[in-house]
């Protein structure tokens, strides 16, 4: 069984930044990756994906704030977050695939909080 387990999360003031970790028990080469959050009382909602090219694509709202990025020496996979805003509160959550899987590996969760 892949273990995916996301750290980094924390609470910040708005216009912080903060680095998410997602360390999986396999090697990251030729997988898919993601980072999904879940706000309170709203589904998951996808933030940021890296192909197996390292083509990246991010939501609208992450877009020229957060980068995802592997290092896959450490079979991990981050998700830089700048300029964090109250409305980016959310459990962030990791997803770790290789093609022929249909759902993957998912972590835990990280809580990120947002606040003043």
């Amino acid at each position: 069984q892949v273990q995916v387990v996301e750290s980094g999360g924390g609470l910040v003031q708005p216009g912080d930044s903060l680095r998410l970790s997602c360390v999986v028990s396999r090697s990251i080469g030729n997988t898919n990756a993601a980072w999904y959050r879940q706000a309170p009382g709203k589904q998951r909602e996808l933030v940021a994906t890296l192909s197996t090219h390292d083509d990246t694509m991010y939501a609208d709202f992450a877009k020229g704030r957060f980068t995802i990025v592997r290092d896959y020496a450490a079979n991990t996979i981050y998700l830089q977050m700048n300029n964090l805003k109250p409305e980016d509160t959310a459990v962030y959550y990791c997803n770790n695939r290789q093609y022929w899987e249909s759902s993957g590996f998912w972590g835990q969760g990280t809580q990120v909080t947002v606040s003043s």
